[in-house]
């Protein structure tokens, strides 16, 4: 990972966006811009967005988009357009850099969004160094205009990865259960948004509750529980043709499915005959395995980004904690160590840490530790949070929490701890999964 802004090595770039049909882009050579990095805390980059469109507010709303994804991040302080000095940067023209040095603005992107002969929305866009005044990338994304908010979060994407030497996180989506209704009588459905919160919608019909929804790789499948008065069953919805379905016939309650990384199996706990245990089961066979015999309760299987490593919980010694083994079930070895109660855990999608839910002292906690354990680092606290996922570049991390009294929400933090943000979705919703990077 390269720190903020640190240090960008000169190079050449060139990429191709795709949201269906798509025209390439064009390469351009980048030239280094820095931040400003003071004893790990990153101070915002001021960045300007402009993007114009005639006849239509297409490009305003393009911009907004893009300017709340960057300032989510923490990492940028979009300014003001009001403040804007030069109101106006032809898509090739240079941008008169003294008007946006006055205004403190080191980065700057403009661009034109247009609506082309055939009705396909176009937008062209530039990133400059305004203090070197060179250009540092240029793109040309096209899409149908009902996807103009795909459009602007793979803006959003290109500057982050431009700017920081990660891995955008924008244009994806989060799968939850979106919950109305008082404590005791709450409707607990699927649904799906936009990782900012826009467009949800929902998947099930709140007949029935469901829980712990979890996305496939190519983000196609959704694997969840739904539970019934007398009955628990894992069921798999597919995103793109509606078909949900349930999986096998499974003897006693089953709960908290997890994919594997190539999609091709399914993790998930069956607590029978007063012991719970974690199995995986092959799709494409279903044929199912037990991994785990202890007479403990294990939960909560995650599989490491190789499909080589499962972590999960387990009160085998005593109290819930964090163990991981091989996927095959051998090697089983403990890996927290701290005081308190630890659920959740998932795999960070490098493999390198894993972030879980922890109980202690009366409160609950979202931390990450090594994925060998150790280096635990808690970072939110709060009466009732649970369920951490992370986001595909490994950098945020989102959960949900529930006040006394109230519904839950989703809440995202960075994974130093640095920023936390709620997630603008103005219901009640917990249970969330970040999907990869949409295609």
């Amino acid at each position: 990972m390269t720190y903020f802004l640190k240090r960008l090595k000169q190079f050449v770039f060139s990429a191709f966006i795709a949201i269906g049909p798509l025209v390439a882009t064009h390469a351009v050579a980048q030239t280094p811009l820095r931040g400003e990095v003071t004893e790990g805390v990153i101070a915002p980059l001021p960045i300007a967005i402009d993007i114009e469109s005639s006849g239509s507010d297409l490009g305003d709303k393009i911009t907004k988009v893009v300017m709340a994804d960057l300032e989510r991040s923490g990492f940028f302080k979009p300014i003001d357009p009001n403040a804007f000095i030069e109101q106006s940067v032809g898509i090739d023209a240079t941008p008169t850099f003294a008007s946006w040095k006055t205004i403190n603005a080191q980065a700057l992107a403009n661009g034109v969004a247009r609506v082309d002969g055939e009705g396909r929305l176009q937008v062209d866009f530039r990133l400059w160094d305004v203090f070197s005044e060179k250009q540092l990338l240029g793109q040309s994304v096209t899409a149908t205009p009902e996807n103009w908010r795909r459009i602007a979060h793979k803006i959003a994407d290109a500057i982050y990865e431009k700017l920081t030497g990660e891995e955008g996180y924008f244009d994806t989506r989060i799968v939850f259960v979106a919950e109305s209704g008082a404590r005791g009588k709450r409707v607990k459905r699927l649904a799906i948004m936009d990782q900012d919160g826009a467009n949800p919608s929902y998947l099930t019909d709140g007949s029935y509750k469901v829980m712990t929804p979890r996305f496939s790789a190519d983000s196609q499948e959704v694997a969840y529980m739904v539970l019934r008065e007398d009955s628990a069953r894992i069921y798999v919805f597919n995103i793109e043709t509606g078909r949900q379905e349930a999986v096998g016939q499974i003897k006693g309650m089953v709960f908290a499915p997890r994919f594997s990384p190539d999609g091709s199996k399914l993790a998930y706990s069956v607590a029978q005959g007063g012991n719970t245990d974690i199995y995986v089961m092959d799709l494409r066979t279903r044929a199912t395995r037990r991994v785990t015999t202890d007479p403990g309760i294990d939960t909560s299987p995650s599989f490491s980004p190789d499909g080589a490593t499962i972590v999960f919980n387990s009160d085998r010694g005593g109290s819930p904690q964090l163990y991981a083994m091989n996927a095959d079930g051998s090697g089983v070895r403990r890996i927290s160590f701290g005081g308190g109660i630890y659920s959740t855990p998932v795999f960070s999608p490098k493999g390198d840490k894993i972030a879980f839910t922890k109980q202690s002292g009366g409160r609950f906690s979202i931390g990450v530790m090594d994925a060998g354990g150790g280096n635990e680092k808690l970072l939110t606290s709060s009466f009732l949070e649970e369920g951490p996922t992370w986001a595909p570049n490994g950098r945020y991390i989102m959960f949900f929490r529930e006040p006394p009294g109230a519904l839950p929400s989703l809440w995202m933090v960075e994974a130093s701890g640095r920023i936390e943000r709620a997630v603008p979705y103005s219901g009640g919703a917990s249970d969330p999964a970040w999907s990869p990077r949409l295609k």
